[in-house]
């Protein structure tokens, strides 16, 4: 048989050879690269807990925070003020009510005074009140700094609260029920959060309430 002959008989069988190798290699076999990027997310499953979703904070809160932070790198801005924010709406609530034993372990001794003489008032007065939030209240970090061994953190808070006072029976009109009074008001409080540095107790109390612009 001529060599050029033989020639071709071998390029034929070659190319049969790659041919059937391109059909066998040249296949996706499995997950691609490009197929894990696509794939849909799945859901999480039935019962597990979404993940936390910390609040971003801004450049003014971050700069509140560094004086503090500076002094204690633990101090976390974002749950603080959640913490702050759960505090403020407690202590509002345990006020309206004149619950003392909520209000006790959130306050220093001087603001628990201030706070039991207005509920003292208002039980001479025969008044209970109830309050609700109509909205959750605004919090914003104004300053967390280091005094000698205090932390010590100023909040704003804004609230729009709604008031139902219940009248003393004497108040009503003769056979009938006291009617409640309803009253809505927007606060805008600086509210002064402090706590010891170090201290096993790692819980705020209130040390001051003032006035704020709203």
């Amino acid at each position: 048989m001529p060599v050029q002959f033989q020639l071709v008989i071998f390029a034929v069988i070659a190319a049969v050879v790659l041919f059937q190798l391109y059909n066998v290699l040249g296949k996706k076999v499995g997950r691609q690269p490009q197929e894990d990027a696509k794939a849909p997310v799945l859901p999480a499953a039935q019962g597990a807990e979404p993940p936390a979703r910390v609040p971003a904070l801004d450049a003014a809160t971050l700069a509140a925070a560094a004086s503090l932070r500076a002094r204690d790198p633990a101090f976390d801005p974002a749950k603080f003020i959640e913490g702050a924010r759960q505090a403020y709406e407690t202590i509002v609530r345990g006020y309206a009510s004149g619950d003392r034993a909520a209000l006790k372990p959130l306050l220093t001794p001087a603001v628990l005074d201030s706070f039991e003489t207005g509920i003292a008032a208002r039980e001479v007065r025969g008044e209970t009140e109830q309050v609700e939030f109509l909205h959750p209240p605004r919090a914003d970090l104004e300053l967390a700094s280091a005094e000698g061994d205090r932390a010590v953190a100023k909040v704003r808070f804004l609230a729009e609260i709604r008031s139902k006072i219940l009248l003393p029976s004497v108040e009503a009109t003769p056979g009938a029920p006291a009617e409640p009074r309803i009253e809505e008001r927007r606060t805008a409080e600086h509210w002064t959060f402090e706590r010891s540095l170090g201290a096993a107790d790692p819980n705020w109390v209130l040390a001051r309430v003032e006035p704020a612009n709203a």
